[in-house]
């Protein structure tokens, strides 16, 4: 069962009780003011013990005691979670460190990180009796959405900005949601989202401010520390948009370590695209950026207005960690790489932390002995323009052995 105890504000750290459907703190004149589910770690550490976990499904749902739903046979049974941790030594070599595993989230059911977040989304959006669940998303967020909504039997209505990834807005389609694609950006997107859930009473599944999501993204950090609990990595690598996706995996390490699951913690390097990077930009000045101008072909992590960036900055700190920008160049490469040498098909945003891992070396972040593990949060195949931009283009040849011949010779 669960164990959740309550929320607490991040910004002002009190142990509050919103009004049904707020999403903020109530006491905080703050639109940042995001909630922190609380547990009772020292009842989960008498439960959720490795003999315990031997016996349970190989999915997140194993993690019962931590997180804020009940159990749910039906719900029980959704595939999500337990994604490979795969060594990649020739990519290691390419990074310049001494081991490299890839975490491989592009394995979940709708191909992305986001089935976390969006599985607990609608098991609680079903438990507190809600009929629809809505979402802004530039396209993960959303199809994980539709795709666990299908399972549930709920309504999804999705909020895409026009410049979200035709397969992408596919997927939602043909998960049965309803789509309204906004002539505008993701921000607008995820503001008429907010307004529309207020107004007709859906539930918000917007990961930025439903504290309750993050506890799906958290399931990566517990599976992260069962997976490596007797070779944990040095570091661990985690692209960056809102924040709440390296929050959520610091929270499982750190919850594993406390209930004594693993002995010491990682540090953790957040990754974000040099043209869009508030949040690198809060950890170095304290605060967020007034504005935010740029722009990246990695829409996953091209937020402009971060709402979780102070859990983001909290975690990184926490771990002793740091936070570094790479090029839209240096992503595209990244996904080469990645696919060429360790057979890891990444759209850009997952792509982009192995490109930061590569950055980090660099600049003598992360020590060339290190052992590391990256997160590639969503499958290449979400966004097919970007990669055939990062392949190329194949070899056309007439069907005769003299042209293949012609061709192998180039």
């Amino acid at each position: 069962m669960s164990l959740v105890t309550g929320l607490a504000c991040v910004v002002c750290g009190q142990r509050v009780d919103p009004p049904p459907g707020a999403m903020t703190c109530p006491a905080c004149n703050d639109p940042f003011a995001i909630l922190d589910v609380q547990y009772d770690l020292d009842a989960a550490r008498r439960t959720l013990t490795p003999t315990a976990l031997a016996t349970r499904p190989p999915n997140h749902w194993r993690y019962a005691e931590l997180l804020p739903v009940e159990p749910d046979a039906d719900a029980w049974s959704w595939p999500v979670g337990m994604t490979p941790v795969i060594d990649a030594p020739r990519l290691a070599a390419w990074a310049g460190v001494a081991r490299l595993r890839i975490k491989d989230d592009g394995r979940n059911p709708t191909a992305s990180f986001k089935d976390r977040a969006s599985s607990i989304g609608v098991l609680r959006a079903r438990q507190c009796g809600a009929t629809n669940i809505a979402c802004a998303s530039t396209g993960n967020a959303a199809s994980s959405l539709a795709g666990f909504a299908a399972m549930a039997g709920l309504t999804a209505t999705i909020f895409v900005p026009q410049t979200a990834p035709e397969p992408k807005v596919t997927q939602l389609l043909i998960y049965g949601a309803r789509v309204l694609r906004i002539r505008g950006t993701y921000a607008q997107a995820y503001d008429l989202c907010s307004a529309a859930c207020e107004r007709f009473g859906w539930y918000n599944r917007n990961c930025a401010i439903n504290a309750y999501l993050v506890e799906g993204k958290k399931t990566c950090g517990l599976e992260i520390a069962e997976q490596c609990d007797a070779d944990m990595p040095d570091w661990v690598v985690v692209s960056v948009g809102d924040g709440c996706t390296i929050a959520g995996v610091w929270k499982g390490l750190r919850q594993m370590h406390e209930i004594g699951c693993i002995d010491r913690l990682p540090r953790l390097l957040g990754v974000q695209a040099a043209g869009v990077a508030p949040v690198a930009d809060a950890f170095e000045r304290g605060t967020l950026p007034d504005r935010v101008d740029g722009t990246t072909f990695a829409e996953s992590i091209g937020v402009a207005v971060p709402r979780n960036w102070r859990k983001a900055v909290a975690a990184v700190k926490q771990s002793g960690g740091a936070f570094v920008r790479v090029s839209d160049a240096a992503i595209l490469d990244a996904m080469r790489s990645s696919g060429r040498l360790a057979g890891v098909f990444s759209e850009p945003a997952a792509a982009a932390a192995v490109a930061g891992l590569g950055e980090a070396v660099s600049m003598s972040i992360i020590a060339r002995s290190a052992s590391v593990l990256a997160v590639s949060t969503g499958s290449g195949l979400k966004d097919i323009r970007a990669a055939l931009t990062a392949a190329g283009a194949p070899i056309d040849v007439d069907p005769s052995m003299s042209a293949v011949e012609a061709a192998i010779q180039r």
